[in-house]
């Protein structure tokens, strides 16, 4: 897929419908995120940052979460492409008088800009013929259950509401049309020929914050953002086949940093579904440890080592934390953007879901859930540190071997695994792979640099982990490893187990358990997390889900560990076209080939980036 090239939608959304999950694309100022849907609506903005409540929310509920719209007379079709190698993205609305463009962009002008406006800019113009646009801004507030108030001025409008401070400004005029219970609307009619442009800018204030006027010549913030992330994708070491996706997924993986704190969110959503219509909905704009840790490993392989610096900066802080070390270790599952505890899951039962998918929820009680696995990610993304960036300090050093100590001792409680599955604990087998994984590698760091540490101890117990998933996590009768001890349903959390050096990727068991990975959990290139017709494999919900992407690019990994390269090129092709229409994943694909969960997923974009690079280095 060129990255100029265009894909034509043929629908238009309106009040009552929908759009689907894959029909966007997304926009990030390195603080937060909106979705803008093939038809010009953005349908999802929290302004600020990531995890704060949103003002548009119009993918979960078209009528009460509030959208920008924009609306063409004479309307064709309309496509939408990325400016190549940008996070800029154009909207191209094709009519029976002309062809409208609009760019949309959250301005980054430099890094670790200290005079960084939060704005969403939209600029409309006409490149050939001429029309009319209309644009509606229904702005509401805490996940649509506040009320703006508005206010014009000169410059523009100040919209307000309980902790939130906006201003609209544009370069035409602004009125404003009640809507009833939900609050006031802004629009706009105008018509443009050839060559004609007109510019919407809505900027988050400050407590005192004013509307400023608004700059007609944001072709220069279209122009000095491009630049930004020209000058930052140059960086990249990547040059193999696939640098067009490879470079998108770094793009994505760049917006979803929170550059002033240097976190990483999941995702930039909440409760897209994972199955239409069912329950398995969650809120993903948080720090998950495990992500996060990934998403550190990707960005290293591409030679990003600044975010790398900066993540570990952020998880140093969490590390230094003065946790109980009770149930639950020094180190939570999943935090805020500023490294505390979310605040605990809610429902938010006055919106529909999208497409009618409920719950929709803010907050994930994953928070209060043990997940032993993630204590290998982070080690394991130290450990890569540690060996390709600027090494860790002592005091890092110090509070890792604190953490491993708390590991040692509990590193056989039962957990709710990787998944975070809602149906109590087990002995997970990927929770025991990655505490052999965190040992593993503090052995390897205190080797090879020389830092202080009971290396025969942990080894001792490095050894136990070993010994124990070979002998309670193996079921010969099916010869695979399984999801947990003594059970039968399989798990394609197992396909690390080559690549994180637990075992010889030709090694009989594992070429067993790949095989019936592949029979029970594989359909066509395209992977399911477990197997949910298991007796054993209950996670607490009802429902299904559909294949999850980071599986399926585990199970190219997997093949290519293997020898398997042309089965593996064949699948990690096939998995390109699932992307949508500017490259972008969400974290499942449904039956009939739909994007399904929060989108975009980090942990999708991250497993393409190490997919295709360790794919690459075996083709030669």
């Amino acid at each position: 897929m060129a990255e100029d090239a265009v894909r034509t939608e043929e629908r238009q959304g309106t009040d009552e419908e929908f759009v689907p999950i894959a029909h966007h694309g997304m926009i990030g100022d390195l603080r937060t995120a909106a979705l803008v849907a093939t038809d010009g609506t953005i349908d999802w903005y929290c302004p600020g940052r990531f995890d704060e409540p949103s003002v548009f929310a119009a993918v979960l509920d078209p009528d009460v979460g509030g959208a920008w719209r924009i609306e063409v007379e004479g309307l064709v079709r309309t496509q939408q492409f990325y400016l190549p190698e940008t996070a800029v993205l154009a909207t191209r609305f094709l009519t029976a008088t002309g062809v409208v463009e609009v760019h949309d962009v959250m301005p980054v002008l430099r890094p670790a800009d200290p005079d960084h406006r939060s704005r969403l800019v939209r600029r409309i113009g006409v490149v050939r013929g001429t029309a009319t646009v209309r644009t509606r801004i229904a702005v509401r507030p805490d996940y649509g259950r506040g009320r703006a108030e508005v206010e014009l001025g000169d410059d523009g409008a100040l919209l307000t509401a309980e902790g939130l401070r906006l201003g609209l400004s544009a370069t035409v005029d602004l009125e404003v049309e009640e809507s009833g219970e939900h609050g006031p609307e802004l629009t706009s009619t105008f018509t443009l020929e050839s060559g004609q442009d007109e510019t919407f800018v809505l900027e988050t204030l400050p407590a005192d914050g004013s509307v400023s006027p608004c700059d007609a010549d944001t072709q220069t913030l279209v122009e000095d953002t491009s630049r930004f992330w020209h000058d930052w994708l140059a960086q990249s070491t990547y040059r193999g086949r696939w640098r067009e996706s490879v470079n998108r997924s770094a793009i994505t993986l760049k917006m979803l940093t929170h550059e002033p704190s240097g976190a990483v969110v999941a995702a930039p959503t909440t409760s897209l579904p994972e199955e239409v219509g069912g329950e398995r909905n969650w809120d993903y704009r948080y720090v998950w440890i495990r992500d996060a840790a990934f998403t550190l490993y990707a960005l290293l392989r591409l030679g990003f080592t600044e975010e790398a610096n900066s993540f570990v900066r952020w998880l140093s802080e969490r590390l230094g934390e003065d946790h109980d070390g009770g149930r639950l270790g020094p180190l939570r599952v999943l935090y805020d953007i500023d490294g505390t505890l979310p605040t605990e899951e809610v429902e938010l039962d006055h919106l529909r879901g999208h497409l009618d998918s409920r719950p929709v929820r803010a907050g994930n009680a994953a928070v209060d859930q043990l997940q032993l696995d993630i204590y290998g990610e982070l080690i394991d993304s130290v450990y890569l540190f540690n060996k390709y960036g600027e090494g860790i300090s002592h005091d890092a050093w110090s509070d890792l071997c604190r953490v491993l100590d708390w590991v040692l001792e509990h590193w056989d409680d039962e957990d709710a695994g990787m998944w975070e599955i809602r149906s109590g604990t087990r002995a997970h087998t990927t929770s025991r792979l990655m505490v052999w994984v965190a040992i593993e590698r503090m052995i390897r760091m205190a080797r090879q640099r020389g830092l202080p540490g009971d290396v025969g101890a942990w080894s001792r117990v490095r050894d136990a982990v070993y010994e124990r998933i070979h002998e309670r996590s193996w079921n010969e009768e099916i010869g695979a490893f399984t999801q947990s001890e003594g059970g039968s349903a399989l798990d394609a959390g197992v396909l690390l187990m080559p690549m994180v050096k637990f075992c010889s990727p030709v090694d009989p068991r594992f070429l067993s358990t790949l095989e019936a990975v592949e029979e029970r959990l594989v359909a066509d290139s395209l992977v399911f997390r477990y197997d949910l017709e298991s007796a054993d494999a209950d996670d607490g919900l009802d429902g299904e889900e559909g294949t999850f992407s980071l599986c399926s690019f585990w199970y190219v990994e997997a093949l290519t560990r293997v020898g398997r390269l042309h089965d593996a090129q064949v699948a990690l092709e096939k998995m390109f076209t699932y992307a949508n229409h500017v490259g972008l994943y969400a974290e499942e694909v449904g039956l009939t080939g739909e994007q399904l969960g929060n989108f975009p997923q980090a942990f999708t974009h991250l497993a393409l980036i190490s997919a295709a690079i360790n794919l690459d280095l075996r083709l030669g």
